[in-house]
């Protein structure tokens, strides 16, 4: 692959993909500027991992496996106390009007907080989903069995429920 391609496959990808790594960035730093520059970190492995990719898998789980394991590096030179996920940036539907924008906003912002006070395994496999990954590109993604990632999503949806039970 030539330069010019190279630049064209990434712009690409990250006109598709942007949003939900901003997502996921959010998910792994609680604080927006930390956020952001994992953000850059992700863009910048996914531009040096462009080239190697032989097409193994989707272009999608190989994007999300990139920013995963940058992300993972992140988190593993400190530890964070809690992610909020409120930094994640908003992708508003223009289909709605403002009262079910506003109450949707609402239980967004619910779903979110009960997310980021699971434990980071399931926290991950549940962003995952939520971004529409299915439990095979979930595991390829996080490097473990189709299995591994229903049991997890399992015992998220269980914590997610109890938690929701609670309020």
């Amino acid at each position: 692959m030539n330069d010019r391609e190279q630049e064209s496959r990434f712009e690409r990808l990250l006109g598709e993909y942007d949003a939900p790594l901003r997502r996921l960035a959010a998910v792994y730093e609680q604080d927006r500027a930390a956020a952001e520059d994992l953000l850059q970190e992700i863009r910048l492995a996914l531009w040096r991992a462009l080239p190697g990719f032989r097409g193994d898998c989707s272009e999608r789980t190989f994007v999300y496996r990139v920013a995963h394991n940058r992300a993972l590096t992140q988190v593993a030179r400190r530890r964070p106390e809690a992610t909020d996920l409120s930094a994640a940036e908003e992708v508003a539907d223009e289909g709605l009007d403002p009262e079910e924008s506003l109450a949707q906003k609402g239980e967004q912002e619910e779903l979110r907080a009960r997310v980021a006070a699971l434990p980071m395994g399931l926290r991950q496999v549940t962003m995952l989903v939520l971004e529409g990954l299915s439990h095979g590109e979930i595991s390829e993604v996080l490097g473990i069995s189709p299995g591994n990632a229903a049991v997890r999503l399992t015992r998220a949806k269980q914590q997610l429920r109890r938690e929701g039970e609670r309020r």
